[in-house]
Parts: structure tokens; C-alpha cells; sequence
């Protein structure tokens, strides 16, 4: 199987789960990324599973052309947003306490999981 199919298969139904989950249970999201962001042992560990994520796709699927690009930005993405929640993980608490504060960030954010996540799986099941 191609590698594209293959993360396409693995993140496309992962995003669509969480950013469904976000616009249903709003409430809820946000009192579990609230809970989750007073905890620096819980921001450290996330910063050290995403980082490591996005190395994995950078390393294995850094292609900058077609629809893959996706997948490829969504690695750099976990690579640098891995590292900023290792490096300074108390600007990172400060900005999503920040977001969490915007009554429409949760719609946002779920609503671009989910599409992302439809688009992926779209790609990587029916194309």
C-alpha cells in the first residue's frame, strides 16, 4: 500500500472522530482541555507523543506535490507543535487557556478536524 494511503487511512479517521466529538460535546472538550492544560506533566507528554508523530510522517512521507501535501504539513505541524509544548510549555498552557476563552474556537477547530479528517479519508478509502 502507498505510504499517502496508508497516514491518509490512519489520521483522516482519527481527525474526523475528534473534531465530530468537539462540535458535539462542547462542554465537555472544553473542560477536558481545560483539566488537561493545568497539568504540565500531561502538556510535556503530549509535546513528546506529537513530536514524535510528526517525525514519523515527516520521515516517511515528505512529498510536496497533489493531495499528499496534507498529510506532509499536517507532520510539520505535530513536529513543531510538539516542540513548542516540550520547549515552553507555559506560553503554551497561557495560549490555550487564551483560546479556550473564545466562545467559538471549539466550533473552529472541530469543524476543520472534521474536514480535514472527511478529506483524508476520502482520499485514502474511496480515491
Amino acid at each position: 500500500m502507498d505510504t499517502s494511503l496508508f497516514i491518509a487511512r490512519l489520521i483522516g479517521p482519527l481527525l474526523l472522530a475528534v473534531g465530530a466529538a468537539t462540535l458535539i460535546n462542547q462542554a465537555n472538550m472544553r473542560q477536558m482541555a481545560t483539566d488537561f492544560l493545568t497539568s504540565r506533566p500531561l502538556v510535556f507528554v503530549a509535546g513528546f507523543l506529537t513530536l514524535l508523530g510528526g517525525l514519523v510522517i515527516v520521515n516517511t512521507h515528505n512529498v510536496w506535490h497533489g493531495w499528499p501535501v496534507i498529510i506532509t504539513i499536517f507532520g510539520w505541524l505535530c513536529v513543531f507543535g510538539g516542540a513548542i509544548r516540550i520547549l515552553i510549555p507555559d506560553k503554551v498552557r497561557g495560549l490555550g487557556e487564551a483560546m479556550l476563552q473564545k466562545p467559538n474556537f471549539l466550533i473552529g477547530s472541530g469543524t476543520a478536524q472534521a474536514l480535514i479528517g472527511a478529506l483524508l479519508c476520502y482520499f485514502g478509502y474511496a480515491a
